[in-house]
């Protein structure tokens, strides 16, 4: 059963986690009925999850036995060790999380101005500073490209989210794992911590993002 204190509800915070990410896992069938996981480069643009790839591919193989597909994007922050509030028990040992679970329907798409336009979308997440001439599909340096490449559209039918931050845990026992993740200053200690603060109940989301500890 999902702990729905983990369950992510509010879609400002799903879409900047989407935006963040560059890749995900997307979940098709095979052939025989086997379920296949591909991981591929992604843009969360306008409500759809867009990926692209070889038109002859195996994911294009798949979408062919079936257009039901998942797709799943996940990062972890930090590992927690048992001993940060249990000095005995290995049970309190856990990891903190963000993941976005989606499932829909794979459509190619095959009108050049909306591949064009996803395609842009993808160069400005994956290539933000520039550098490229924009793509459109007028462009004819740009038109043999965009008919040769798959562009496929996730149309979502449902979507969940869940950012895992000790919101389960007792307010002493948070605070006492926020200070050791403070001192142990691995890479993304110093986040978890803040993201603790932000999503904990009744916790002020000003204060947290002080980051003062």
């Amino acid at each position: 059963m999902r702990r729905k204190e983990f369950r992510m509800e509010q879609q400002e915070e799903i879409d900047q986690f989407l935006d963040e990410m560059t890749f995900g896992c997307l979940g098709t069938v095979n052939e025989d009925g086997w379920p296949h996981i591909t991981p591929v480069n992604f843009v969360y643009y306008k409500g759809k999850i867009y990926f692209h790839g070889s038109r002859f591919g195996q994911k294009m193989k798949h979408l062919k036995t079936s257009d039901k597909v998942t797709f799943l994007v996940a990062k972890e922050y930090a590992l927690i060790p048992s001993y940060y509030t249990d000095p005995e028990l290995a049970c309190p040992a856990t990891a903190y999380f963000k993941s976005v679970w989606v499932k829909g329907t794979a459509e190619m798409v095959e009108d050049s101005a909306e591949k064009a336009e996803a395609l842009q979308a993808f160069m400005q997440k994956l290539q933000p500073e520039g550098g490229f001439r924009p793509i459109t599909a007028e462009d004819p340096e740009y038109a043999a490209r965009i008919k040769g490449v798959a562009v496929v559209a996730i149309n979502i039918m449902d979507m969940t989210a869940k950012f895992k931050f000790g919101q389960n845990l007792r307010e002493e026992v948070r605070d006492q794992v926020i200070t050791s993740l403070y001192s142990r200053k691995a890479e993304l200690d110093e986040e978890t911590a803040r993201l603790m603060r932000l999503y904990c109940p009744g916790h002020d989301k000003g204060e947290a993002n002080k980051g003062d500890r």
